[in-house]
């Protein structure tokens, strides 16, 4: 939101590059996006195996990101494709608001998952982190859940000031855009919101995550140094540990990089007294690449995740390829079934003809008798009712 090149730099929208191209790579981050963190929402609410901290908090970033996608990508891209914001006041405030709340979401659930993995490795007795599974645990992350929401709406404040402002780049051109920061609150009032926005929602939280690694590798490194080799449980359980920290990580690394070029493109618009001069073909593709890669942050986390645990990948596959592998299976789980009853008959008869000479394998054909026939063992049959008769048939005990 809010730049412009100078007015002699100027090109019309239909021949821009970006115009074409921007929304391909938005159509992709809405369909990505949509599947994946609904297919991750799936996963956690359907299976209580899943259904731990970690995966809480997990839940939680893709609630956050799947807002974004459906209340910003659809309209926000157009920025880079129409002249003016055609979707009203309603929409500019809204899309601004769940933009800035999905992002304090996504960065505040990385430093409580951060800060759980820490306690989780450092301190394993206590009983409010993913070690245990127990209502106690459960209750308190749901707490800091809804906690990360409202500090979130809180720090989105800002943005439901968002109003349509008009430009004119010349006398011939004018457009209409959704612009954050109100004239009226003074030439001070954006450099104030972007660089509180970029400690609050950026820095300060990357530094406490790096802060909570640091220490977290260095306790793994003393530990690994001081477990005996006969301490297998302990150590497998560190293993377990680190997966999950390694996820987070993949988390944070993903996040750094989506809003790093934003902020930097933004805080050098609005800081730099000559940024209308200055800028040029650079600042305006390093500006599109920010754009797109923070919202296309919203879509990478489950991708992240499909990558770094294989439990989650187990999931995502049979939710993603079920369309494709219903039939393959329905057969194959038929011939499974059958060679386990085949199984099991054959074991039954083994051991009801084992003192018979040359022991054969049975296989129960259900058929309907309508006469008195008579068993194997001499017994009457009553008439029109199911019943199972032994024949011997190319060397094979068969029951019909």
């Amino acid at each position: 939101s809010g730049a412009g090149g100078a007015e002699e730099n100027y090109t019309p929208y239909g021949e821009r590059l970006e115009t074409y191209i921007v929304p391909i790579v938005f159509a992709c981050i809405l369909i990505v996006g949509v599947t994946g963190n609904g297919v991750l929402m799936v996963t956690i609410c359907r299976h209580a195996n899943m259904r731990n901290v970690p995966n809480t908090y997990v839940l939680s970033l893709a609630i956050g990101d799947l807002l974004v996608i459906l209340t910003c990508v659809p309209f926000t891209f157009t920025v880079y494709v129409l002249d003016s914001w055609p979707f009203g006041l309603l929409l500019c405030k809204v899309s601004e608001c769940a933009k800035d709340i999905s992002i304090g979401v996504s960065v505040f659930t990385l430093t409580a998952l951060s800060a759980d993995r820490f306690f989780a490795i450092v301190d394993p007795m206590r009983k409010l982190h993913a070690t245990g599974g127990g209502k106690r645990a459960t209750r308190f992350t749901k707490v800091i859940a809804t906690l990360i929401w409202l500090l979130a709406m809180i720090c989105a404040i800002p943005a439901s000031f968002s109003y349509l402002r008009v430009f004119t780049v010349n006398k011939n051109v004018t457009f209409t855009t959704c612009y954050p920061f109100p004239e009226e609150f003074g030439p001070s009032y954006p450099k104030i919101v972007l660089i509180c926005r970029f400690c609050i929602l950026y820095l300060f939280p990357l530094a406490i995550i790096a802060f909570f690694y640091i220490l977290m590798a260095r306790h793994l490194m003393q530990s690994t140094r001081n477990i005996p080799g006969e301490m297998q449980g302990q150590v497998k359980q560190i293993k377990a540990r680190k997966k999950v920290a390694k996820m987070v990580m993949a988390f944070v690394a993903v996040f750094a990089v989506c809003f790093f070029p934003q902020h930097v493109f933004m805080l050098w618009f609005y800081l730099n007294p000559n940024a209308q001069l200055d800028y040029n073909a650079f600042w305006h593709y390093f500006r599109i690449l920010g754009f797109c890669l923070a919202f296309m942050n919203s879509c990478i986390n489950p991708i992240a995740l499909y990558c770094v645990s294989g439990t989650f990948r187990k999931y995502f596959n049979r939710y993603l390829l079920c369309c494709c592998c219903t039939p393959t299976r329905r057969r194959t789980s038929i011939i499974n079934s059958n060679r386990r009853c085949q199984s099991f008959s054959f074991t039954t008869s083994r051991r009801h003809t084992s003192s018979r000479r040359g022991q054969q394998s049975a296989i129960n054909l259900p058929i309907w008798n309508p006469s008195n026939v008579s068993d194997t063992r001499g017994r009457s049959m009553p008439q029109e009712q199911e019943t199972t008769v032994t024949i011997f048939q190319n060397g094979v005990e068969q029951r019909t």
